[in-house]
């Protein structure tokens, strides 16, 4: 009882947790500037939690970068009814700024909610490219210790996770990238980040919110996003 009290603190006090410090970097653009950027934040963050990263892209030269939030953040909704908090979000920022397609980062539960959206809500046709950092993509064990919707949907081998995970043809036109660090606790196991056909990226982060913070990730965010179009 103790090591799971424990896990469960961890779980719902790891957004307190600091990392290594963000320094922006500049990036030199190959030709026009990049699309505009939504970042999904996690279960129990709000968009303060994106503080690092956005604070990196706007001075890498993004010109629009924006987060959702959802509500509630808590996971007592289901995946699905996130997701449409994500796809009304992308189009308003597609009215906007008049952009036909838009990145998206997503972060632990948020990363899936993209997921969702991007493969059966439409969403790959408005996305260029979709990051996905730390997220419970087959589940994570951790998720068996709250209950709510969205948090059962996160246990491995739930419905929702083999629905997604059988899609033969997940992502269409999406460049896909998945960030994840082995020594998580909070995605249980670790590889439960993993993406298919995504391009896969560890880094030797030691908490889960970490992620968030350390250099070395925001950099990867602003190089794969700052990259060149990718013929397909």
């Amino acid at each position: 009882m103790r090591f799971r009290a424990l896990l469960l603190t961890m779980w719902l006090a790891g957004g307190c947790a600091t990392g290594s410090a963000a320094r922006p970097s500049p990036y030199v653009f190959h030709s026009t500037p990049p699309p505009p950027v939504l970042l999904v934040h996690g279960m129990h963050d709000t968009a303060d939690g994106f503080g690092p990263l956005r604070t990196h892209l706007e001075a890498a030269g993004w010109p629009v970068v924006r987060t959702v939030s959802l509500e509630p953040n808590n996971g007592s909704v289901s995946v699905p009814e996130m997701a449409r908090q994500v796809a009304r979000a992308a189009a308003a920022l597609r009215v906007e700024t008049g952009a036909t397609r838009i990145d998206v980062v997503g972060f632990s539960m948020g990363a899936l909610v993209t997921r969702f959206w991007v493969q059966w809500l439409g969403g790959r046709d408005e996305v260029r490219r979709f990051v996905s950092i730390s997220g419970p993509q087959s589940g994570t064990l951790m998720a068996y210790l709250l209950p709510g919707a969205g948090v059962k949907q996160m246990r491995p081998h739930s419905r929702l996770l083999r629905a997604l995970n059988l899609d033969p043809h997940p992502w269409g036109e999406v460049e896909v990238f998945s960030f994840w660090t082995p020594m998580d606790l909070i995605i249980v196991p670790p590889s439960s980040s993993q993406l298919p056909d995504a391009t896969e990226r560890t880094f030797p982060v030691l908490l889960h919110h970490w992620m968030l913070q350390d250099k070395r990730v925001l950099d990867a965010v602003v190089e794969v996003l700052g990259a060149p179009e990718t013929p397909r």
